[in-house]
């Protein structure tokens, strides 16, 4: 039987700079989320949804940010034997890619962007 019938929740509302707080206390090495949501008097779940939201190591999946050094572009050596159905790909730091037959756009393309990002 639910003894708050006719009682309704009020949703906290809590300051960015507390939730920050909590957040960087809940990820010292050695914390426990439940002990710092405890001393906080927050909610456990409300703890991990912060830390998602402020500051959590991201997971497998979710947008980072990488370090980027812009070079200018090396030429690409391209060769093309219609006589045999060949395309030869040089590609710098000694790619090399042979296509013969019939290949799709898309294919090359995938593999190509993999190459670059070697």
């Amino acid at each position: 039987m639910d003894t708050n019938l006719g009682v309704r929740r009020q949703n906290r509302s809590w300051p960015e700079a507390l939730k920050r707080q909590v957040v960087a206390a809940s990820l010292v090495p050695g914390a426990s989320v439940s002990m710092v949501a405890r001393q906080f008097d927050v909610n456990t779940n409300q703890v991990f949804t912060w830390r998602k939201r402020y500051g959590e190591e991201p997971s497998a999946g979710s947008p980072q940010l990488v370090p980027l050094v812009v070079t200018p572009d090396e030429p690409v050596v391209a060769t093309v034997a219609p006589a045999t159905d060949l395309i030869e790909i040089e590609l710098p730091r000694g790619y090399r890619v042979r296509i013969s037959g019939t290949i799709k756009a898309a294919a090359l393309r995938v593999v190509l962007d993999a190459l670059e990002r070697r």
